[in-house]
């Protein structure tokens, strides 16, 4: 007999909850039959116990921490905490070695692919990505053909974006390797849960996220040039405008690197240094968090203000590493995607670990027919979109909607992918007084240091806090939740992590430095536009995590 709620030790808070049973969506935390699932059992029977009023006035305290530490984001032009829901994502050891052997496997090969398409193209030459799809690609930049990073690494940073379907499988939404954002809420939503519930943390072994900045420094200084016996390492924003402003002070910080903007850096003979207080100071290594078009007005966009002139003859030259290298975004195309498990193929000869979302190519003649036949059931998205914004959800849509995306793909088939319409996962959100079913994404982050990946243990889990929506930006009402790993039970396990790489509840806040609101900027109201307008893939931590498929 179905039951008409989850059987959990607690009622109070699971009183109306339907995920698992109710649904067609796969829930995190219940089986069909209502029955907890194994790795979250100790997470219900602890809400379960919560009076719902206390676990409201945990959320409110949540929401105050962010606003204290500068964890916010901007909504209609008003400065909000990040929405950090109480309910952590869980996932068992066991599955996360599979989804971190999916990740590494993943990032190699589009590494080589990336090595190939900047030099030799021989996977072009074999036919088996086409050489049209990659010249018709808005990032591919052939100012970055021959140049070759000191270690070969060109992705030292990926977020690749993963949904969970109804069958329960993990599935990759797309590749993110650019300059991957979101990090930053990763580690301050552990913090903040940390300070907020620590008797959660008391009774799991949870792996720590606190790594990931001395993993980055340690993959940015492996990058530079032979030269560097103790390489300088900036990190390059776009200014304080920007809407992730808060994750480059971040990590700057917690990677004691200075973080500076296009105006402290000059090149002089193909060499990059630093303007100080102290004098010039060379440059080895520059940690970029400002697109191609932005980043040297002598290759690119002549009017950017953001970047700096002979930058990239500089990197050609082998006297700086640009990280994440110049050209990368080929491999974020919505296109290139679909080829990715003929990719890993190729380069790796091993079948792929983590499947790809079933996707449809209106550039191929036959499958834009059957998009165009069947535009009413797939979710449309267009090639270069990113933020949720462009997406039409066939179900859903309007006649006059689907006719507007049908005269769009026919003028332009190149822009367009379509998918099936995917019930993402859900777990228990707190609207209310209340724990209710709500969809949700994951996004790892995985560091390249030239020798190995590592993949950070957990990730950006974000939640779609509006009822029956699968799109879970910020910019659009979403929030997000603290991703939890589970250690395996037995430490002396081999591959097991040490006690010290489990979470600590008394984690020391972070006091973020006052963004420097009063230095003078230059042909202001066109910087400040430049700082918004650039890097759209900051705006919302993942890029194209609207999750439509």
């Amino acid at each position: 007999m179905t039951p008409s709620a989850p059987q959990t030790p607690g009622t109070a808070a699971f009183g109306r909850y339907t995920g698992g049973f109710d649904q067609t969506a796969v829930d995190e935390m219940f089986q069909p039959d209502g029955s907890v699932r194994r790795p979250y059992r100790g997470i219900a029977e602890a809400l379960g116990a919560i009076d719902p009023g206390d676990l409201r006035a945990r959320l409110d305290a949540l929401g105050r921490a962010f606003i204290d530490q500068g964890v916010t984001f901007s909504l209609s032009g008003k400065e909000r905490p990040f929405p950090l829901d109480p309910v952590p994502r869980v996932i068992d050891a066991a599955e996360w070695a599979r989804l971190e052997a999916g990740i590494t496997q993943r990032v190699r090969a589009l590494e080589l692919f990336l090595d190939d398409v900047y030099g030799e193209q021989a996977i072009l030459g074999d036919g088996v990505v086409p050489r049209r799809l990659i010249n018709s690609c808005a990032h591919f930049h052939r100012q970055a053909a021959g140049i070759r990073p000191p270690n070969g690494v060109r992705i030292h940073v990926a977020g690749i974006d993963l949904i969970r379907d109804e069958h329960g499988e993990l599935r990759v939404l797309e590749d993110n390797v650019r300059a991957p954002s979101g990090v930053s809420y990763v580690m301050e939503n552990r913090r903040t849960m940390a300070r907020v519930f620590p008797d959660l943390f008391a009774t799991h072994r949870v792996r720590a996220v606190r790594d990931y900045p001395r993993h980055l420094l340690r993959a940015l200084q492996a990058s530079a040039p032979p030269a560097a016996s103790d390489p300088t390492v900036v990190l390059l924003t776009p200014g304080v405008a920007n809407s992730a402003y808060f994750e480059h002070s971040l990590l700057a910080r917690q990677m004691g690197i200075e973080l500076v903007e296009g105006r402290d850096l000059f090149c002089r003979d193909n060499v990059v240094y630093m303007r100080t207080t102290d004098g010039q100071t060379r440059v080895d290594v520059i940690y970029r968090r400002i697109d191609d078009e932005f980043l040297d007005p002598l290759q690119f966009r002549p009017d950017s203000m953001l970047g700096v002139a002979g930058l990239v003859n500089a990197a050609r030259a082998g006297n700086v590493v640009i990280s994440s290298a110049v050209g990368n975004g080929v491999a974020d195309d919505k296109l290139v995607y679909t080829y990715v498990p003929e990719i890993i193929r190729y380069y790796l000869d091993e079948e792929p670990l983590l499947q790809n979302v079933e996707t449809l190519r209106c550039w191929l003649p036959d499958e834009c027919a059957e998009v165009l036949r069947r535009v009413d059931e797939l979710v449309v998205k267009p090639v270069e979109g990113s933020g949720g914004y462009g997406i039409v959800f066939g179900p859903f849509a309007t006649r006059a909607e689907l006719d507007r995306v049908s005269a769009q793909i026919r003028a332009n088939p190149r822009g367009w992918i379509a998918q099936p319409l995917v019930a993402l996962s859900t777990n228990p959100t707190l609207l209310g007084d209340t724990l209710q079913p709500r969809h949700v994404d994951l996004r790892p982050f995985a560091v390249n240091d030239g020798e190995s990946v590592w993949v950070l243990p957990g990730g950006l889990t974000r939640v779609a806090l509006q009822e029956g929506s699968m799109v879970v930006n910020s910019s659009q009402g979403g929030g997000s939740k603290d991703t939890w790993v589970l250690a395996t039970s037995a430490p002396s396990a081999p591959g097991e992590v040490n006690d010290d790489e489990l979470v600590d509840a008394d984690i020391p806040p972070a006091a973020l430095p006052a963004p420097d609101v009063e230095a003078p900027l230059t042909r202001g109201g066109d910087l400040h536009q430049q700082q918004q307008q650039q890097q759209q893939a900051e705006a919302d931590p993942p890029r194209d995590e609207e999750v439509g498929s």
